[in-house]
């Protein structure tokens, strides 16, 4: 196994995990639906 295996994947995965997160941050945010409840139709 080559030297410094683990490292060096352990620092791409930190690469690929901030450039999701960078990525993410610039998405818009996915808003709730708000339940439409019937006016007054159980009292």
């Amino acid at each position: 196994m080559a030297d410094n295996f683990l490292e060096k994947h352990f620092e791409e995965y930190e690469a690929r995990k901030a450039a999701f997160l960078r990525k993410k941050k610039h998405l818009p945010k996915i808003k709730p639906h708000l339940l439409e409840r019937p006016e007054d139709e159980a009292l």
